[in-house]
């Protein structure tokens, strides 16, 4: 178990002169399970900074690079891991949030500004896939995360229209909900409501089960867990996957052995790992207040993270679930 004096140590580190030392100490092994997941000689890396709030991590491997968005600054940036550079990828964004690829590859994107849902084709034309839910408009698309089926599910708080600085300052129209776009149809339905601010999303290895954070809840927080129909197109009745105390979730992502990895905010300031019978088996320490996560690299085993200002990356014994 990680010393208390050692995560001290690791959260001042000075990124630009200190050593690392390993094992790598802002790892913690909770439970004997988690173990298997952590790679002794890899360390945290910083692999830039100088964002406002960084978000919605999404691997494209072909290319190998990471975009993700820096929401205030209205702008998707792109690292290149060949190169470990980062350029613009996109601006304006319409303070982009969280995005994900489709099974064609395809870059979907969650749209403060808009308060959309948007698909970049594979010749960088930019289309609208949802907007509106009853003829009202979406209040801010948040988290984005695609089934097997080809189907988009993503969640809509408030959080993009709470003020002007992620988007434009409005009164909410809709309730929070979670809703799928058809892939055969490109209807928007409401799949989930009554979640007071459901914010990441992920599936199950199998897609059997869709698990959603909810940022909003009172103490203690919590994640839920919903069984999703055969069909893949609905959703059984929600229940708690996990209470999560003080730390409100943020993104949320599934490794291929069914473990949740969830940013755990103002708590614990960490990456939380839950096993798929809701045992907390680990955590990851982040010196900044974590958004999002994604599993990346050539053998989807590294992890990065948007946190706050920066995003950081960990090599894992873990690897990503499929369209993580």
């Amino acid at each position: 178990m990680v010393g208390e004096n050692k995560v001290d140590r690791y959260l001042d580190r000075d990124w630009e002169t200190d050593i690392v030392s390993y094992p790598e100490p802002a790892v913690e092994i909770i439970d004997e399970s988690f173990r298997k997941y952590v790679i002794g000689n890899a360390g945290m890396e910083r692999i830039y900074t100088g964002c406002r709030w960084a978000e919605g991590p999404a691997w494209f491997g072909d290319g190998r690079y990471l975009l993700w968005s820096d929401i205030p600054n209205n702008r998707m940036l792109r690292w290149t891991e060949e190169t470990e550079s980062v350029s613009e990828f996109r601006k304006p964004s319409n303070n982009s949030n969280g995005n994900v690829r489709d099974r064609e590859g395809r870059l979907i994107s969650c749209e403060h500004l808009t308060r959309r849902v948007t698909r970049t084709e594979h010749d960088g034309t930019v289309n609208v896939i949802a907007s509106s839910f009853e003829n009202l408009p979406l209040n801010s698309p948040n988290d984005v995360v695609v089934h097997s089926d080809g189907g988009v599910w993503f969640t809509d708080p408030d959080y993009g229209i709470l003020n002007d600085y992620e988007g434009d300052k409005s009164e909410p129209e809709l309730p929070t909900a979670v809703y799928r776009i058809d892939p055969v149809t490109a209807s928007v339905e409401a799949k989930a409501t009554g979640i007071l601010k459901p914010n990441g999303l992920c599936f199950s290895p199998d897609f059997t089960k869709l698990y959603v954070s909810d940022s909003g809840s009172d103490n203690p927080k919590v994640i839920y867990v919903f069984e999703v129909t055969s069909d893949g197109s609905s959703l059984n009745e929600k229940t708690v996957f996990t209470e999560t105390g003080n730390d409100s979730t943020d993104g949320i992502r599934c490794d291929s052995d069914g473990n949740i990895w969830a940013s755990a905010q103002r708590g614990t300031n960490s990456i939380s790992i839950y096993s798929p019978d809701a045992k907390l088996i680990g955590r990851i320490y982040v010196p900044e207040v974590p958004a999002n996560l994604t599993f990346g690299g050539i053998k989807r085993n590294r992890l990065f993270i948007t946190a706050s200002q920066s995003v950081y990356s960990i090599y894992t014994g873990a690897t990503g679930a499929a369209l993580s």
